[in-house]
């Protein structure tokens, strides 16, 4: 359990840690490529150790250097080992995806199983489109969920498939399954969702295409690949996690706070969209776009919010900053609406949920409703004790909630950060000394 309070104005500077979606793909193109990837600023959080824990059972030398830095030694396409027992993909949900498409042409049978939450996320989304391109993939328990068994083939056929929600997980697992397919593979999203997959994979020398039509719906097609080869990677400041810190330092009055390093990319910076819809004061400052992915350094200043709505094409770039916009829009005048997100019950928790339950709990005024949640803010909120559920998220939108809110809050199960930010909590601490 974590202790909070009212909080001092935040101020000076912080470098957030490597993203979480770039550091899980950096590990497995690594593993697929000939020669040596070199990675740095690495997130060496639990989901990211439980990727690099499943290509070691599958026999890929990685080496956990100082300061993230990471040295993967691949062993090519079809160079991994059947592993002597089931992959742990713990609470990981972007491994256990993603690495399906990858299994699914491997010559040996493999098992992946998770924590108990893992295990009752819904993994019938890419059990479909791998099966249709000759994957043996099943549900041990015939629910739809991990863990799977999977009998891998050489015999995957190039599919389109078009996906009915735009999720990154999905898109990738049939992207990384089609290096190994007879023919062009094609995924179709209502939305390009997050594609650092994409954009990764070209650096590793695969053929990836995207076409986004007038609709904006987006087509994302890949060529079979004979090899990778490994690269050097800088992993971007992770924008989910120095959302947390830019929600901060808008509410805390007097705050001003250089966030360094974070990634920008436009398929993942929607919340920097919706905070400037409420009035934020945030300034990008040093933007560039090293292999492909955007950067910035962002200066926050305290601002005072109001309301908006959270929509559409938007959600699939913010799904996970949700809980902590919630947070925001509880402490904005006027009133939110956030829609389109049905999404949010199949995360870690039902965040439509846990975001409701919390905030209701600290005084906040929401309404839960099927695909989102309707917040009246403005209402002066008050500490509580929060119970996150295991959710990272949940756990550290709602330690932002407390620095502006009077009394004492109480997180329980606060170590569940540790999936995506091990050492949160000093980080904010030592922005308010």
């Amino acid at each position: 359990m974590t202790q909070l309070t009212n909080s001092a104005p935040l101020r000076g500077e912080i470098t957030i840690p490597g993203d979480k979606s770039i550091s899980h793909r950096s590990v497995m193109f690594g593993a697929l490529s000939k020669g040596t990837t070199e990675i740095t600023n690495f997130l060496y959080g639990a989901d990211c150790l439980s990727t690099i824990g499943c290509f070691r059972q599958m026999g890929i030398d990685i080496e956990q250097k100082e300061e993230g830095r990471l040295i993967v030694h691949g062993k090519g396409m079809r160079g991994l080992s059947a592993p002597g027992s089931h992959l742990d993909v713990g609470n990981s949900g972007t491994t256990t995806r993603l690495i399906s498409g990858i299994l699914s042409a491997q010559p040996f049978t493999s098992v992946l199983s998770g924590d108990d939450s893992l295990n009752s996320r819904p993994m019938g989304r890419i059990i479909t489109p791998l099966t249709r391109m000759g994957a043996k993939i099943e549900s041990i328990r015939g629910d739809g969920c991990a863990p799977l068994r999977i009998d891998g083939t050489n015999s995957l056929h190039g599919i389109t498939y078009h996906s009915p929600v735009a999720s990154a997980q999905v898109k990738s697992s049939i992207l990384l399954a089609g290096l190994y397919a007879d023919g062009v593979t094609s995924v179709t999203e209502p939305v390009l969702s997050r594609n650092h997959t994409e954009l990764m994979l070209c650096k590793f020398g695969a053929s990836v295409s995207t076409e986004i039509s007038a609709d904006a719906s987006a087509r994302i097609s890949i060529l079979p690949c004979q090899e990778l080869y490994g690269q050097k990677i800088h992993v971007p400041g992770d924008i989910s996690s120095a959302a947390y810190f830019i929600a901060a330092a808008l509410l805390v009055p007097g705050s001003e706070l250089l966030i360094k390093n974070v990634g920008t990319n436009p398929t993942r910076a929607g919340i920097l969209k919706v905070c400037q819809d409420m009035g934020a004061d945030i300034t990008y400052v040093n933007e560039t776009a090293e292999g492909g992915e955007q950067t910035a350094d962002l200066l926050v200043r305290s601002s005072s919010l109001h309301g908006t709505v959270v929509e559409g094409r938007l959600i699939p770039t913010l799904i996970d900053e949700i809980p902590m916009i919630a947070v925001l829009a509880a402490f904005a005048d006027g009133t939110t609406v956030i829609r389109d997100a049905a999404e949010l019950k199949v995360k870690e928790t039902d965040r439509i949920r846990t975001v409701t339950e919390n905030l209701t709990r600290m005084g906040g005024d929401v309404t839960p409703t099927e695909d989102g949640m309707i917040i009246r803010g403005g209402k002066a909120l008050h500490g509580t004790v929060i119970n996150p559920y295991l959710d990272h998220r949940i756990a550290m939108a709602f330690s932002v909630a407390a620095l502006a809110s009077d009394g004492v809050t109480d997180i329980l199960d606060s170590s569940c950060v540790d999936v995506s930010y091990p050492g949160f909590f000093a980080s904010l601490k030592s922005l308010t000394v």
